[in-house]
């Protein structure tokens, strides 16, 4: 947090299939995997591309989540399909050691790329809506203490939660 490549809008992806794109892709790959993350954005790791990865299988950060497919999604286009929010816990690789009480859409449709350049699109709802909705945000420079409503639900882990289990988060 605090890095300016994080607070910007990211660039479309105008060449599918090429080296660049799969190297990228790798490399976000080993690092999600390395961190536990439900996902990442290309801005995290210093691309300013319009790029993101998540899925959550069986998860030691997750645990009682729904899985969600592991997903490369390029150019996303999101759409509410209501306007109910719902509050969830939600830390990220960017902020480390915190979490913050977010409202996001409970439902949504997602449609993009995947790395080949195919289109696709899903209806999801609940934690994979989240997920898909923290990442986005990272591709308009939008980082989750910035949807917080109540700040006193924001802080570091150990003062939030002294002695629990910390609550699933993107």
């Amino acid at each position: 947090m605090g890095d300016p490549r994080l607070l910007r809008r990211s660039e479309e992806v105008k060449q599918f299939g090429s080296p660049e794109l799969a190297a990228l892709l790798q490399d976000m790959r080993e690092t999600m995997a390395h961190l536990n993350g439900a996902g990442l954005a290309a801005p995290q790791i210093g691309v300013n591309l319009r790029v993101v990865i998540f899925g959550v299988q069986a998860n030691p950060r997750y645990p009682g989540v729904e899985e969600v497919p592991d997903t490369v999604l390029i150019n996303p286009l999101l759409t509410p399909l209501a306007d109910e929010l719902e509050e969830g816990w939600e830390g990220c690789l960017s902020v480390p050691g915190m979490r913050g009480l977010v409202p996001r859409y409970k439902r949504l449709r997602y449609r993009g790329f995947d790395e080949n350049g195919t289109a696709f699109e899903r209806e999801v709802s609940d934690f994979h809506a989240r997920v898909v909705q923290h990442e986005v945000d990272h591709l308009d420079g939008i980082l989750y203490p910035m949807r917080i409503r109540d700040l006193s639900r924001f802080g570091f882990n150990e003062a939030l939660f002294p002695g629990e289990a910390l609550p699933a988060e993107d």
